[in-house]
C-alpha cells in the first residue's frame, strides 16, 4: 500500500535517524511500509551502515551523484513498473527529516479518507522546533524577483512574498495549498502515473513545485494562477497541508556541504521555471535582477571586511559569491 523514497548523499549519520524515525512512526499506527533509498554514491559508510543496520531497507546504488530528481524517478520508475501496479501511495522524504509520532500513518489516513486529494504534506519544524515555513502558492513574476533574493530583505513583508507563503492562513489549520516543500509528501501512485515523473531538467530545487503543478493541472508549461487568481489554488487545489502531522527537518545537510553548487542549482532552477512558465524575457530579467543581486552582497561583504568584521568569513563569502556571480552571467 506504501513505498517511501529516500534520495541520500553523504549525510549517513541523518539517514539513520531517519530510517529509526520512520520506523517508529510506522509502527504508531501499525503500519508497514516498503522502503527505498536511493544512495546518490556516498561516500562516508552510507551503503555500508544500510546493510548492516537496516537489512529490510531496499538499496538503490545510483553510482553517481544524480541529485534529487533523478534519484526520486529511479525508484518512481521501478514502482510504476512493477506487475502490480505498485503501491496505492508514495511518500517521498528526505534523508534529513524525522517523522514525530504517528505522522506517517495520519497522512496515508488523510488520502484514504479524501479520495479526491492528490498528495498531503506535513507541518515541517527545525530542529530547535521552530515552525519551518512550507505551505505555498504558486509564484508569480513578482514573487520571483523578491522572494530568496536580496531584494527580499529589503521589504521582507511585500504582498508577493506573503501571499506566496500563505501568511493570510493559519498554520495551525487543515487546509488546500498550491504546493508544499518536498521535504515530505505523500502522493497518490495513480495520479503520478497522470503527470509524470519528476522535471529533471531541474537537478535539485524547483522540482517539487513544478511536479506538484503538473499533477494537479496536467500541463507541464501553462503559467500557474497568478495573485488575482489566487481563490482557484484556495478552493479547487487538491494538494493538501496536515498541521497535526509533524516532521522535523534538519533543513540543507546534504547541500550545505557544497556552497557553490547549492547556490548555483537554486539559481538555475528557478530561472529554467521562469522561463519555461513565463518565456525568455522574463527569465532574462529575472537573471539579471538575481546578479544584481549578488554584485550588491559582494559590495556589503566588501565593506564588513575593510571595517575588519569577521575578515575569514567575509573573504568565503566574497569568493562565493563571485563564482555564483560569473555562474549566472556565463550559463545561458
Amino acid at each position: 500500500m506504501l513505498a517511501i523514497i529516500i534520495v541520500s548523499w553523504n549525510v549517513r549519520d541523518l539517514l539513520r535517524r531517519c530510517l529509526t524515525a520512520v520506523q517508529s512512526s510506522l509502527a504508531e499506527g501499525n503500519l508497514t511500509a516498503e522502503i527505498i533509498v536511493v544512495d546518490n554514491d556516498s561516500r562516508d559508510g552510507t551503503v555500508e551502515m544500510l546493510r548492516k543496520e537496516f537489512p529490510a531497507v531496499q538499496l538503490i546504488e545510483a553510482g553517481a551523484n544524480l541529485g534529487f530528481t533523478a534519484g526520486n524517478n529511479l525508484a518512481l520508475r521501478t514502482l510504476l513498473k512493477r506487475p502490480d501496479g505498485g503501491p496505492e501511495f508514495i511518500l517521498l522524504l528526505n534523508p534529513d527529516t524525522e517523522p514525530q509520532a504517528d505522522a506517517i500513518p495520519q497522512l496515508v489516513t488523510f488520502l484514504q479518507e479524501h479520495p479526491a486529494a492528490i498528495a498531503v504534506g506535513p507541518r515541517l519544524r527545525y530542529s530547535d522546533g521552530s515552525q519551518q515555513s512550507s505551505r505555498r502558492r504558486f509564484p508569480t513574476p513578482l514573487t520571483m524577483i523578491w522572494e530568496s533574493t536580496p531584494w527580499e530583505r529589503l521589504w521582507p513583508h511585500n504582498p508577493w512574498a506573503r501571499a506566496y507563503h500563505c501568511l493570510d492562513r493559519s498554520p495551525d489549520r487543515v487546509q488546500r495549498v498550491g504546493w508544499l516543500v518536498g521535504a515530505a509528501l505523500l502522493v497518490r501512485t495513480a495520479a503520478i502515473r497522470k503527470a509524470g515523473l519528476l522535471d529533471e531538467r531541474f537537478f535539485m530545487y524547483s522540482e517539487e513545485l513544478e511536479w506538484q503543478w503538473r499533477l494537479q493541472w496536467g500541463s507541464p508549461v501553462a503559467p500557474p494562477p497568478n495573485r488575482s487568481r489566487r481563490e482557484h489554488v484556495d478552493v479547487c487545489s487538491q494538494i493538501w497541508y496536515l498541521p497535526t502531522a509533524v516532521v522535523v527537518h534538519h533543513e540543507g545537510k546534504s547541500s550545505e556541504q557544497v556552497p557553490l553548487t547549492r547556490h548555483r542549482y537554486f539559481q538555475q532552477s528557478r530561472l529554467l521555471l521562469a522561463r519555461m512558465w513565463y518565456g525568455w524575457l522574463t527569465a532574462a530579467l529575472l537573471r539579471h535582477l538575481i546578479c544584481l543581486g549578488y554584485q550588491y552582497e559582494l559590495l556589503i561583504e566588501a565593506i564588513k571586511l575593510a571595517l575588519g568584521h569577521r575578515p575569514e568569513l567575509r573573504r568565503q563569502r566574497i569568493v562565493l559569491y563571485q563564482q555564483v556571480l560569473y555562474t549566472l552571467q556565463n550559463d545561458r
